[in-house]
């Protein structure tokens, strides 16, 4: 009695913990009632006669409820009309057969007709008096139609099997689990029926051996659930597992572990040959069954998934895979948005320093270049003159356009050297060093590069020399420019104190977020006491 109860009671508490962390699945409820329903046979183990006869009556509802169960797994719903008609007549089976069956059974008569060992027990309130006769022909055919019903329910269970997908068939275990299960409960009651002289040691370890296995039908539909919940669970790591640039043959193999469907394809919108395309640039189908198209919020289509068919069985775990693929694409749909403005805006702030630099050149330094030649006519036309104090006021002013003109030089410098333009970065960082205010040495490969490349870099090194004088009290500072594996590589390393910082407001911060513009990288090291290396990478052809 004992076991008996430890397995209805398993089989309630695993339903109402499936119940709790799945409720819109109904295999927690059928869990639950099978628990219930699995205690309504030992009824007839009591001597109060309307107790006897609902036990007598619906036996064996608890089986009914288990081919419910095992047919509607792991969706707890019945998905096919067949599946639908054959657990309404196994229901039908047992309220009008076992209706029928309690009403000729006599437990005087037929005293082992019941797997309870209850002599005494009884009487039964249904019994129809002069109907004992026909009692073994109605529960033999009783019995017979339940292993029609168990074996056909078999044979759907196999077929299922032998259709579903990697996936599908792990998701079924818990219900092939079940089947072996309750196939060795019988044939357990089978052996002592047939095998004579087994005795009560032996007797009670076949039954401890069936309680057991029966207990362990539960657990596995439990496991299956929550398992089921954990391959939920996966898919919110989803977006972080595959980064900020998803590679599609790595995005893939997320996807299909997520699913469980090794088969998987994964087809990403291709706007210029308007299709869907692998990570091999292979077109994916979007006609036939087990697809899934992604859109972004916007619309657009974004990917498209080729899945097992029977994946549809779960919408809830595609719905989710999708929400997080769409947001996946969509990040780096925004990101290469604000990386494309980025860079354009770059570009054009690059563009205007250019203009500056033309017009501060072409106009301002041109009028005061032509001012100071028509002052120095005039000073010598005044060199006769008996005023000094005429002449000295036009040596004055000719000084004063002279450091004018060289300001307005460095002005244009600062903005955007023409060196840099006219004869690339090699010369203008020969030049910037020239005019720095310590010793510095430039090793530059004598090539171009695109302007903004070029101006990145150039900008780059300007800082790291304003923070080497500034920050760092270096008093050399060593420059290199190399072109490395499709990059330009730009590395200044000075003697100073170390400890720069990009989060303090040394400048680096904002050197690094140009640098991100065009796609480039900054890496600083700079420990204490031992200066300060920058290296900055920038993608160029």
């Amino acid at each position: 009695m004992t076991r008996d109860l430890a397995v209805g009671w398993t089989y309630a508490g695993a339903g109402l913990i499936a119940w709790w962390r799945r409720p819109a699945n109904r295999t927690g409820a059928l869990l639950v009632a099978e628990g219930v329903t699995w205690f309504l046979g030992n009824l007839q183990g009591t001597d109060v006669p309307a107790l006897f006869a609902l036990g007598a009556w619906w036996e064996a509802l608890n089986m009914a409820v288990l081919a419910h169960l095992l047919l509607s797994f792991p969706d707890g719903r019945l998905t096919t009309a067949l599946t639908r008609r054959m657990v309404f007549f196994a229901y039908g089976l047992v309220a009008v057969g076992g209706l029928l069956r309690a009403m000729m059974f006599d437990p005087a008569v037929s005293s082992d007709a019941t797997y309870l060992d209850c002599h005494g027990c009884g009487p039964n309130l249904l019994l129809v008096p002069g109907t004992t006769g026909l009692f073994d022909y109605v529960d033999g055919a009783y019995r017979a139609v339940g292993w029609v019903l168990t074996v056909a329910a078999v044979v759907m269970l196999v077929r299922r099997w032998r259709h579903a997908s990697v996936a599908r068939r792990r998701a079924l275990l818990p219900a092939w689990i079940a089947v072996v299960i309750a196939t060795a409960f019988l044939l357990s009651h089978v052996v002592l029926r047939v095998v004579p002289g087994i005795g009560d040691s032996g007797e009670s370890a076949v039954y401890l051996a069936s309680d057991l296995a029966q207990a362990a039908v539960p657990l596995a539909f439990l496991a299956g659930l929550l398992r089921m919940q954990l391959q939920r669970a996966e898919v919110s790591g989803l977006v972080i597992e595959v980064g900020a640039d998803p590679d599609p043959v790595r995005l893939r193999e997320a996807l299909a572990r997520v699913l469980g469907d090794p088969g998987l394809r994964l087809g990403l919108w291709n706007e210029e040959r308007g299709a869907y395309l692998d990570g091999e640039g292979r077109p994916v189908r979007p006609e036939g069954a087990g697809r899934t198209h992604v859109d972004s919020s916007r619309g657009a289509a974004l990917a498209l998934l080729r899945h097992d068919p029977a994946l549809a069985e779960d919408p809830q775990l595609l719905e989710a895979v999708s929400a997080a693929l769409r947001l996946a694409l969509e990040n780096v749909w925004l990101r290469n948005q604000a990386k494309e403005v980025t860079s354009r805006i770059v570009r054009a702030a690059d563009t205007e320093r250019k203009r500056l630099e033309r017009d501060l050149h072409d106009g301002a330094q041109a009028r005061i270049v032509f001012a100071l030649m028509a002052l120095r006519r005039l000073d010598r036309g005044l060199a006769d003159h008996p005023d000094e104090s005429l002449r000295r006021s036009v040596a004055e002013v000719e000084s004063s356009l002279k450091l004018a003109l060289e300001e307005l030089r460095g002005i244009a410098h600062g903005i955007h050297p023409a060196v840099l333009t006219r004869e690339g970065l090699g010369p203008a960082l020969k030049a910037l060093a020239e005019q720095a205010q310590l010793t510095v040495v430039v090793a530059a490969e004598p090539r171009r590069y695109d302007p903004v490349v070029e101006s990145t870099a150039y900008f780059t090194v300007c800082e790291a020399l304003s923070n080497a004088a500034k920050h760092a009290r270096a008093k050399a500072v060593s420059v290199s420019a190399r072109h490395h594996d499709g990059k330009l590589v730009i590395e200044t390393v000075d003697d100073g104190v170390g400890g720069a910082d990009t989060g303090r407001g040394s400048g680096l911060l904002g050197l690094a977020d140009r640098l991100a513009a065009v796609d480039g990288v900054l890496h600083i090291h700079s420990p204490a006491g031992g200066g300060t290396r920058i290296r900055a990478e920038l993608p160029c052809v």
